[in-house]
Order: C-alpha cells, then sequence, then structure tokens
C-alpha cells in the first residue's frame, strides 16, 4: 500500500502511540484536580504546552489546546467576531479558505455580518494589495491561510502581516493546519494574531489541535463551564492527545531534508507524468518558494475525480479528490474553480501529498500507476 493522502490525515508516528497509551495507562488524572494523580497531569499538559510554543516562538500562555483544526479556526473567527462587533461587522477572507472557514463567514453573513471574499491568481495566490485595498473602517479580522490543502499554494502572510501592522485595531488570523510543523511560520514575526494547527497533519493524534493567540488579544469562548484553558475553551483536557501532539512537534525536529527532498521527488514526478500523459494540468504554483513541495493538485480533463482516485486504489496507491472535508461532494472544486479551472477541469482533479514517511520509491510508483491507469480511463471515455 502506498499511501499519498496526507493532506488529509497523517500515519500516527509509533512513538506518538507510545507516549499516548503511557499516559493513558499512568497519568489518567484530571489535570483540573487538586490531588497528586491530577497535579501529575496538569504538569504534562504545560510541558506539552512549552513544546509548541517554542516551535511557534512564543509564549507558552499564547497556546490554546483545542479539538482540532476546524475547532481553532471557529473559534478564533466567531470568537473575535463577538468579542469586537461592537467596533465594527466586517471580516476579510478569500475565496480559497478551508471549509471551517470559508463556512463559517458563510454563517457569519447570515448574522448580518459584511464579507469581502478577495479573488486569487491562476495560481491561488491572494494579492497584498488586494487585502490592504479591501480594509475598511468597520474591518476587524482578516483570515488568510498560510498554504492552500489543495494546491500547495504558500500566501504572502509575511507581507501581509506587514500591510495590517499599520492598522493596529484589525486582527490577523492564519489557518496553519497545513504548514505547522513543515514550513516555519513565527506569528509574532509574521505579525499574527491567531494562528490554528491540527496535531494529525504532522504524524500526530487525531481530535488535538492549538490556538495561537496573541498576549493581551481577546476573543469571546465558544465553549463555556469549567473554565479550563483561561476561560477561552472549557472542557476537561485531552490530556493523551495533548502528550501526543508534543511528542509529534518533538519528531518533526529530526526531519531537516524533508521539504528539500520532497521538492525534488514532486519536480521529477511531474517531468515524467507531463511527458507521458495528455492532456494532465498541474494546479497551483510550483515553484521552490511558492509552493509547499509535500502537495500535488494534477487535473485530467475528461475523466471524473473519483473514479481516478478507485482506479489508483486498486494499484494500490491512495491519493485524494481536493479536500477531505468536500472529496464526498460531487460538485467542481471551489479552490479551482477560484484558481480559474472550468468545470470539467475542477471535477478532474486529484491531490498527491506526502508525509514525513513517504519514500521517494513511492512517488515513482504513483506515477507509473497513474501512466498506467489514466489512457486506460480516457479509452473507456473514449468509447462512451
Amino acid at each position: 500500500m502506498i499511501y499519498l493522502d496526507n493532506s488529509a490525515t497523517t500515519k500516527t508516528h509509533p512513538d506518538v502511540i507510545s507516549v499516548m497509551t503511557d499516559v493513558m495507562n499512568n497519568i489518567y488524572g484530571n489535570p483540573s484536580s487538586l490531588h497528586g494523580l491530577g497535579v501529575k497531569a496538569e504538569r504534562l499538559v504545560e510541558q506539552a504546552r512549552r513544546v509548541i510554543a517554542k516551535k511557534l516562538d512564543c509564549h507558552p500562555s499564547e497556546i490554546l489546546f483545542t479539538s482540532g483544526g476546524t475547532e481553532a479556526n471557529n473559534l478564533a473567527i466567531k470568537g473575535v467576531a463577538d468579542q469586537l462587533q461592537s467596533r465594527g461587522r466586517h471580516l476579510i477572507t478569500t475565496s480559497v479558505e478551508h471549509p471551517s472557514v470559508f463556512e463559517v463567514m458563510k454563517q457569519l453573513e447570515e448574522k448580518g455580518w459584511k464579507v469581502t471574499y478577495l479573488p486569487v491568481d491562476s495560481w491561488g495566490r491572494v494579492s497584498p494589495d488586494a487585502v490592504e485595498k479591501a480594509l475598511t473602517d468597520e474591518t476587524v479580522l482578516v483570515s488568510i491561510m498560510h498554504v492552500n490543502n489543495e494546491v500547495g499554494t504558500i500566501q504572502p502572510i509575511h507581507e501581509i502581516g506587514q500591510r495590517l501592522a499599520k492598522y493596529p485595531k484589525i486582527l490577523f488570523h492564519v489557518d496553519a493546519v497545513q504548514s505547522f510543523a513543515k514550513i516555519p511560520l513565527k506569528p509574532k514575526q509574521a505579525g499574527i494574531d491567531l494562528l490554528s494547527v491540527s496535531a494529525h497533519k504532522f504524524h500526530g493524534p487525531k481530535g488535538i489541535g492549538a490556538l495561537y493567540i496573541r498576549k493581551n488579544v481577546e476573543i469571546t469562548p465558544l465553549l463555556v463551564g469549567g473554565g479550563q484553558e483561561r476561560g477561552f475553551r472549557s472542557g476537561t483536557h485531552h490530556v493523551p492527545g495533548i502528550a501526543g501532539m508534543a511528542k509529534a512537534v518533538v519528531l518533526t525536529e529530526q526531519q531537516t531534508n524533508f521539504l528539500a527532498r520532497c521538492q525534488e521527488w514532486k519536480e521529477s514526478f511531474l517531468d515524467h507524468i507531463t511527458s507521458k500523459l495528455q492532456p494532465v494540468l498541474v494546479n497551483g504554483d510550483v515553484t521552490g518558494e511558492g509552493t509547499a513541495p509535500y502537495i500535488i493538485s494534477l487535473s485530467f480533463p475528461g475523466l471524473k475525480s473519483e473514479v481516478l482516485v478507485h482506479a489508483l486504489e486498486e494499484e494500490g496507491v491512495f491519493v485524494s479528490s481536493k479536500s477531505a472535508c468536500s472529496s464526498k461532494l460531487e460538485t467542481p472544486s471551489r479552490v479551482l474553480k477560484a484558481m480559474g479551472r472550468t468545470d470539467q477541469e475542477a471535477l478532474s482533479s486529484i491531490r498527491i501529498s506526502m508525509g514525513y514517511d513517504t519514500t521517494k520509491e513511492e512517488i515513482e510508483q504513483c506515477a507509473e500507476a497513474l501512466i498506467r491507469v489514466v489512457p486506460k480511463l480516457q479509452q473507456v471515455v473514449k468509447v462512451r
């Protein structure tokens, strides 16, 4: 089996599983309890908080644990909107955001908020000029992802942060779920006020994530009750998941050449595919600096994504069509449509995504599988 759907989720690292098992067996106290087992659990939670804070070069008190990226995005956007609605009711985002941002914006629109959805170029990148021009006296938040989950294009977060620094009352949220622990991004250096991450994207466990909240930024909590996480996020801590996430972060430090090898494999893969198969379209930016090299998006006009995904599965290769959160919907990719692709091109896309345990041989075998499968499917379409 060749697993190349790492942007949807990664295989949990064995060392992470080992840590979580140990915690479940031996550190099962509630971190809010006053007795020894509770104190031991609390210390573990705070140790994990320090690990994640170090990765982001921020203070541990600025790290808030969530159930994952979706909750972190919802909390950041809805929390700011509720907290600052008396100041203004305008939000800015892009047309290519993850559903956990895009759908939140749509929901807020139904409640009377004005949302600007900025367009992107053919590579899926937003213009910093467009961001600044969209600002109004009513704007309270700009939310833009770091790495696009479907095509891998990197947004100009640092330049956008520099522009927004001139408007201190406007907060900047970044969905860094597809980049955290892979492509460095330090919130303070980039002028980011809130930043979302999720453990299962870098070989950690599912069901745990975090939200960076810059010191002195106030947001309204989504969950209330016990007052955990400084009142921002009530609920008993998922201690095994938090410990597993921290372990996964530590393990990423061993992957010093991950981006370089992915870039090399991606370039070789694309050269091979585009020379052997036609028609094929490469989606998103493919330059070294403008893209996350571990994500490859291809369109094969005339074929259907789901048919191609299942045909590759029969070859033992697992990839996906668009975002995992919307891959079961038989509609053209919203992201690809925003980039200028036609319905047919958007309906024929697949995403190949690498993880820390992906090998060169697996990428090469995936290319060969495509070269075998695509012509057969194209022939079937012609016959019909």
